[in-house]
């Protein structure tokens, strides 16, 4: 098992290197061009989450998608992996990981753009879609169709289920001395609970909880960041300083470079924000919405809560916390986060493990979701409680077991995955590109989707 995790670790370092973050970074830049900066509408995209698009076809509203993708890239990531990124390369990595968020949205709206046109409709009335259609039925290319798939269920089983139980599971026994097996159970019974009901129920749940849960640490983040007041300025100047110069960090920074701090940031970047993995677009295709380009729209919004927001405020306050306390012990991501959130008087900790927890439990319920759909796919089947019950026993494991192995498989699955979705949207940019050109910058927004022939039986 030890040559194992050897290879998997070597293996994982590999993928997520510079050729990955460039091929990453560059379809962002890229799309960024191609499709003519729809950043610029981001407000639109935030309206549209919001507002029922009433009359169009889909299983869940638009907001109930995105809240779906949102709690699965909303995740641990989020906190301890911003920190990690601060301990690795520095503060400038927070301002590399802050910009993959800004190109990233163009990348999370043509996945989404391209998951509602290529998508296909069950004979029970159902929706299903992502990269996997895509590549099928927009380019000819089922054999990598099914490779996407055979990752996405496999790393759901990695970093979307053990690996989020097994966090879980040693935070509620360090904190509160709860055995882990008690976790076990009590997490099996509530993801059962959810994801045995299919996609409604887990939007309806994720809809729920993800605006508290992003609420609750956004205001944490706020509460930290009036405390620290006074060094919140200077955390900004020494954030962009340091990712083009990290010697001005000081203290134990002094060794940083600008590589460092740019792929740390970067890479944690694109891992927080699954923009380009492939992932999020597979809820986005049942969402209701009239054409690809409204839910394209909203599903970039993911993408600027998560990073540009969520990150962002982050990285900001643990950069002022550093300043503040200059003798942290860098190189511990965690141990990083748990000083900053000590700001806060008594609740600062259980702040802390509350965000962690639900982030985690979210991510869980997400990722079911892509498994399910994935082997759906697999098997052309519209549902399948099998894999339900499968990833619901592996919950309890992942409780109960070490994890190194597996976090190092997940994070191959995680790599793997998003090369066949970027040559989707690489390949079918010029699409992507005339969709946006006809609803968004022709002002047909309201348009309904045109007839393309794509919305076929799934069994067909």
């Amino acid at each position: 098992m030890e040559s194992i995790n050897e290879f998997f670790s070597l293996f994982s370092s590999y993928l997520w290197g510079w050729p990955m973050i460039i091929l990453l970074l560059g379809t962002h830049v890229f799309l960024t061009l191609r499709l003519k900066i729809p950043q610029r509408k981001i407000f639109t995209g935030i309206r549209l989450s919001i507002k029922k698009d009433h009359g169009a076809t889909g299983d869940v509203s638009q907001f109930g998608a995105l809240a779906t993708a949102l709690a699965a890239t909303i995740g641990t990531g989020n906190i301890v992996g911003v920190a990690t990124a601060v301990a690795l390369g520095g503060p400038g990595a927070v301002l590399w990981c802050w910009l993959t968020g800004i190109f990233g949205m163009a990348t999370k709206y043509a996945e989404g753009l391209l998951a509602v046109k290529y998508r296909v409709k069950a004979p029970d009335g159902h929706y299903y879609g992502g990269p996997m259609y895509a590549l099928e039925r927009g380019l000819g290319m089922k054999w990598m169709a099914l490779l996407f798939a055979v990752f996405t269920a496999l790393a759901s089983f990695g970093i979307g289920c053990t690996v989020q139980a097994n966090s879980i599971a040693l935070l509620a026994s360090e904190t509160f001395g709860i055995p882990t097996w008690v976790v076990g159970v009590l997490v099996c019974i509530l993801v059962a609970a959810v994801i045995l009901g299919g996609v409604k129920s887990i939007s309806n749940v994720c809809t729920f909880l993800v605006p508290f849960m992003a609420v609750l640490y956004i205001l944490g983040c706020i509460i930290i960041l009036c405390m620290n007041a006074s060094y919140v300025w200077p955390a900004i100047e020494l954030i962009v300083k340091s990712a083009f110069n990290p010697s001005a960090a000081g203290g134990g920074f002094v060794g940083a470079t600008v590589t460092m701090a740019a792929r740390y940031g970067i890479a944690r970047g694109l891992f927080s924000n699954e923009s380009g993995m492939g992932s999020a677009p597979i809820v986005a295709a049942a969402a209701q919405t009239r054409n690809p380009v409204r839910q394209a729209l909203v599903s970039s919004t993911g993408t600027f809560w998560d990073t540009v927001i969520i990150c962002a405020m982050t990285g900001i306050v643990l950069v002022s916390s550093i300043l503040i306390h200059p003798d942290i012990t860098y190189e511990d991501g965690a141990a990083l986060t748990k000083v900053a959130f000590s700001k806060i008087p008594y609740v600062g900790a259980p702040l802390l493990t509350f965000g962690i927890v639900t982030f985690a439990f979210s991510t869980i319920l997400g990722w079911s979701y892509y498994g399910e759909s994935a082997v759906n796919y697999i098997e052309r089947r519209k549902s399948n409680r099998f894999y339900r019950i499968i990833f619901i026993v592996l919950l309890f494991f992942g409780c109960i077991i070490d994890l190194d192995i597996v976090w190092n498989i997940a994070d191959c699955m995680n790599a793997l995955m998003a090369i066949p979705n970027l040559v989707a949207l690489l390949l079918l940019s010029g699409v992507a590109a005339k969709e946006t050109q006809h609803y968004l910058w022709s002002d047909r927004l309201d348009d309904e989707m045109e007839e393309t022939g794509n919305e076929k039986n799934v069994s067909g």
